[in-house]
């Protein structure tokens, strides 16, 4: 779990008017309701979807509604009190966290789970390694064609993540470096969408989160790729040989020195303790011992 505290100093509410558009900070979350709202990554909505149900099975009275938009968007929400907690698949920004300067807050930033960030390809596509270099070189556009690294003769199709999204994000850090991804490439909202895209087109690649990889009941094949010879798998990223992976966080607002407080507490503490791990991990995610 990890859990840092960012303290700043109170000073105008004027800061985070401006960084939201003119949004109106809201009263602190994490009140006794017996209903609150997590929202952010498409990448770890799914799983906090399946948390949510086991919550609620236990306290019947007490829902946790989740909803998608992107990393981005859940800390945006955290921040400005729309959702009592923001999910995100990358590091909280310096610029998300310089908002807190100024109004007397703390973010509160847990982190729920590993995730692995898995290539994918068509299964008809012959290739099975790829290095780095050139995943890079794909993404960029410096390779366009698949003989250029050992397959057939056929376009690249690149498909990537929008904007604001915390797989893209880690993407770009873990994988483009200081190089951009092709304007050219083909964006999709959603790891479900690149899924589906890479399953239907035998000359296309993408990027998803490694606990999507395996199909569900009516759902195509995809292949992940390995990375200079090391397999995408759970194992490598705890040992440390794959190298792709980025954290799943829950993110809190609150008054400067105070913690999380009623159902939004209540589901965080569920989700970090033995049982809503277990539920993570068992949906291939990496948590922690």
């Amino acid at each position: 779990m990890l859990h840092l505290r960012l303290k700043k100093l109170a000073s105008v509410l004027i800061s985070i008017s401006l960084f939201f558009g003119g949004m109106v900070f809201a009263p602190s979350c994490g009140s006794a309701s017996d209903s609150i709202i997590a929202a952010g990554s498409t990448s770890v909505q799914p799983y906090a979807e399946v948390l949510a149900e086991a919550y609620h099975a236990l306290y019947s009275d007490r829902d946790v509604e989740i909803q998608g938009g992107g990393s981005s968007a859940g800390i945006s929400s955290a921040l400005s009190g729309i959702a009592e907690i923001g999910m995100s698949s990358r590091e909280i920004k310096d610029s998300e966290k310089e908002v807190l300067e100024s109004v007397g807050k703390e973010m509160l930033i847990y982190e729920i789970a590993k995730d692995g960030l898995a290539i994918i390809i068509n299964p008809e596509n012959p290739i099975c390694d790829l290095s780095l270099e050139q995943i890079r070189g794909v993404y960029s556009a410096d390779i366009a064609n698949w003989k250029e690294i050992g397959g057939k003769d056929a376009k690249i199709h690149v498909i990537t993540r929008e904007e604001g999204s915390g797989t893209r994000d880690a993407f770009s850090q873990l994988v483009m470096g200081e190089n951009q991804i092709t304007p050219k490439a083909i964006v999709q909202d959603s790891n479900g969408a690149v899924r589906l895209l890479v399953a239907e087109d035998p000359n296309s690649i993408g990027f998803i989160s490694l606990g999507l990889v395996a199909a569900e009941p009516g759902q195509k094949e995809v292949k992940a790729l390995c990375l200079g010879g090391i397999a995408p798998s759970f194992e490598n990223i705890e040992n440390g040989s794959y190298g792709l992976f980025r954290p799943f966080l829950f993110v809190a607002v609150v008054d400067e020195g105070k913690e999380a407080e009623g159902l939004t507490k209540h589901f965080i503490d569920f989700t970090l303790s033995g049982e809503g791990q277990k539920i993570l991990a068992s949906r291939g995610l990496v948590v922690s011992d």
